[in-house]
């Protein structure tokens, strides 16, 4: 069931899912990426693994509430690991393109979210 709690792992996921599958199949359709070398193919096909992995488990955790403080961790880690990877890019690459630039909020908004939401559900526990 999609609460307060969760919603942000659902929305991580919607977002996670595709951008991954473009990473490992289309990476020069949305994100100016033009792999050249079997390695670099490898590569992309790798980063499309983690994001699918990570969306299983946030999807895991929604559907299961035993594990959901686990998948809100690892939420916060994968979104603010990519927005603070992200940040420091824009200050000693440049700045991006509009896709990216998007990309560092949203992981910024959704990595702090979580925070929030597991202090609250932290606080609660507390408070039983």
């Amino acid at each position: 069931m999609i609460t307060s709690k969760n919603i942000h792992l659902l929305i991580s996921s919607l977002i996670v899912i595709p951008t991954g599958i473009l990473y490992g199949f289309k990476s020069d359709l949305q994100f100016e990426l033009y792999p050249k070398t079997i390695d670099e193919f490898n590569f992309y096909k790798a980063i499309m693994g983690l994001y699918l992995g990570f969306s299983m488990l946030w999807i895991y955790g929604i559907l299961k509430p035993q594990i959901l403080k686990t998948a809100i961790i690892t939420n916060i880690v994968f979104m603010l690991g990519l927005g603070l990877g992200r940040t420091i890019s824009m200050f000693s690459d440049g700045i991006p393109t509009f896709g990216y630039k998007f990309g560092v909020l949203a992981e910024l908004f959704l990595g702090f979210y979580g925070i929030w939401i597991l202090s609250k559900i932290d606080n609660t526990k507390k408070q039983e």
